[in-house]
């Protein structure tokens, strides 16, 4: 079981394309990453996307990339490999998700949580 004191929630939210099967379900979708509060890598991820395989596919594609490197890579990789109606979507969610992050680091100074 991993120590949640060491780190950090972050998520990021946009609207859904209209027509898409999980805006039955939900009207924005939301992206969501636990990090280690230490260098801010991702642990594990999530999306409300409708599918399984298309929530296990972002969190793959964020599981232990660094939030300190910005979101340009993660961003990249979904317009080069997520071709679907939400690719404009999760695009938005993950700058959602920078702004968030980079709230928190301006509002604390720093990412880390002081160990022990």
């Amino acid at each position: 079981m991993r120590n949640t004191a060491q780190t950090l929630f972050f998520a990021g939210h946009a609207r859904l394309p209209q027509g898409m099967a999980a805006q039955n379900v939900f009207e924005s979708l939301s992206i969501t990453v636990e990090i280690d509060s230490r260098y801010a890598v991702v642990i594990e991820a999530s999306c409300t996307l409708a599918t399984e395989h298309g929530r296990a596919f972002v969190g793959d594609l964020l599981r232990g990339y660094s939030l300190l490197g910005g979101m340009t890579e993660p961003i990249a990789q979904v317009q080069r490999r997520y071709i679907g109606r939400a690719a404009s979507a999760l695009v938005a969610a993950l700058k959602d998700l920078e702004i968030n992050f980079e709230r928190h680091r301006q509002t604390f100074g720093t990412v880390a949580v002081e160990a022990g």
